[in-house]
């Protein structure tokens, strides 16, 4: 059975179900909550037209690719402050938060200069009518202007859910949302004497939304008496370069395979940009929803890499393996369901992004693939999650180069540009191309947890499973 759960018995199951899910369950509202901004800002889009949807589909590819990858070297902090309190480094927990502070802040501002810094060769790009290519460009604008909030905001949920304190981020999560659906309709109508931005209003409520998301959580951490004993703050001193380096040693490969799994899906929308604007905003459509389902696994994931970081740090890797196969079994079941859920709920899940019979009828077929992927997403997904608690992110990084960009980009576009295999398929042979590849990732990806998580067993405790 998965990781020898067979051989632990049913209380410590559900124990460790419990904990995993504590933990997991607020960052998951707070991670849907951030998720449903680009819902919000998808749905309102189409509301206007399908030109604005396009816009805020492709401005939005851009906008999660860059902040998706430097989510994933921020994320490295996670496991860094986790082994400091699994083995009671308190003075270095506090000095990596505030560092981590830093650390956020400096890669946002460089994603902000790389997005801005893209215009230009993504107008060169784009094969689309002229002002839907001028909103696409003060989309991604609007959406820069936030990104330095946006990792410094990461830094602080890396510090607040390595306390086990996340609810903090729910909370904060839920009021940016609410705050996000005003700002669209202000911003894309021009109200209050506003300039009226269309869908691209979408990007500047964006960024501005993440200031106010990651200020209000700094003042909620640097309050609130649950943080008393390890105020982020209190440990701030100069940037450490030093510091930074080894943030950026374990961090990059992290990166790196969030940026080759999102870049995925961000090429696909750029290769069929030329099959017109019905298909692109369809796929993002889909795409959008799917994200939403994918913060399940995702906050599991985030658990995990709290929990085996936790555990690795005190040496215990027995209870590390064990609660890798727990989190696993979860988030299969969620998958499950969420699959029940998508297949059965097509047609009202597409009307809700847009009335246009054209979108609806395309969105119900590839929601198809989108269901099918669930639990090999899911796998990969916490597989990955329980890697970074051991900090081993090499091979994973190396795994989804070959699961996401040769498999899945390369197949995707001979299915789908090309006659080579079968004749052309359009937008379906890149999701078929989707399934194919987060299979293969999730085989590799949850082998490689067996073999590494058995590894340490034996070597540290001298027993053979």
């Amino acid at each position: 059975m998965l990781f020898e759960l067979n051989h632990a018995s049913r209380a410590d199951v559900v124990r460790e179900a419990r904990q995993i899910a504590r933990l997991a369950l607020p960052m998951m509202v707070a991670q849907i909550a951030q998720v449903a901004t680009g819902f919000v800002d998808t749905v309102m889009a189409g509301r206007v037209s399908t030109d604005d949807l396009a816009a805020v589909s492709l401005g939005a590819s851009v906008f999660i690719t860059v902040y998706v990858t430097l989510m994933g070297m921020v994320a490295a902090l996670n496991p860094i402050l986790s082994h400091h309190l699994g083995s009671g480094r308190l003075r270095e927990f506090g000095h990596d938060a505030a560092q981590g502070l830093w650390f956020g802040l400096l890669l946002g501002t460089l994603g902000a200069l790389l997005m801005l810094c893209l215009e230009p060769a993504l107008r060169h790009w784009l094969h689309l009518p002229p002002q839907v290519t001028d909103k696409v460009m003060l989309f991604i604008t609007g959406a820069a202007i936030g990104m330095p909030a946006a990792m410094a905001h990461r830094a602080l949920h890396a510090y607040a859910s390595s306390l086990g304190h996340p609810k903090a981020i729910m909370v904060v999560s839920l009021l940016a949302l609410a705050l996000n659906i005003p700002l669209n309709y202000i911003l894309i109508h021009g109200l209050f004497g506003l300039p009226k931005l269309g869908g691209a209003g979408c990007g500047w409520a964006t960024g501005i939304v993440f200031w106010f998301n990651c200020l209000t959580l700094l003042a909620y951490v640097s309050w609130h008496r649950k943080f008393g004993q390890t105020r982020i703050l209190a440990g701030l001193a100069a940037p450490d370069w030093q510091r930074f380096g080894a943030f950026f040693k374990l961090g990059l490969p992290i990166g790196l395979s969030f940026f080759v799994e999102v870049s995925l899906f961000s090429f696909i929308a750029l290769l069929i940009a030329e099959l017109g604007t019905v298909v692109v905003a369809t796929h993002q459509s889909v795409l959008n929803f799917s994200s939403i389902i994918y913060m399940l696994p995702q906050s599991v994931a985030t658990a995990l890499s709290v929990r085996v970081g936790h555990h690795a740090g005190a040496a215990d890797y027995q209870a590390a393996r064990f609660t890798s196969g727990v989190g696993l079994m979860m988030g299969l079941c969620m998958a499950g369901a969420a699959m029940l859920l998508v297949l059965l709920l097509r047609e009202p899940i597409m009307r809700m992004y847009s009335p246009d019979p054209r979108v609806v009828a395309m969105g119900t077929s590839l929601l198809l693939f989108a269901a099918v992927y669930q639990l090999t997403d899911a796998a990969q997904t916490i597989a990955s999650g329980a890697l970074r608690g051991y900090k081993l992110t090499t091979i994973p990084m190396l795994i989804h180069i070959a699961s996401f960009w040769v498999v899945g980009l390369g197949l995707g576009i001979m299915l789908g540009l090309t006659d080579w295999i079968v004749p052309h398929m359009g937008v379906y042979g890149f999701w078929t191309a989707l399934v194919i590849s987060l299979s293969v990732a999730a085989l590799l990806l949850t082998r490689y947890l067996a073999r590494a998580s058995r590894k340490r067993l034996r070597r540290d405790q001298g027993i053979l499973l």
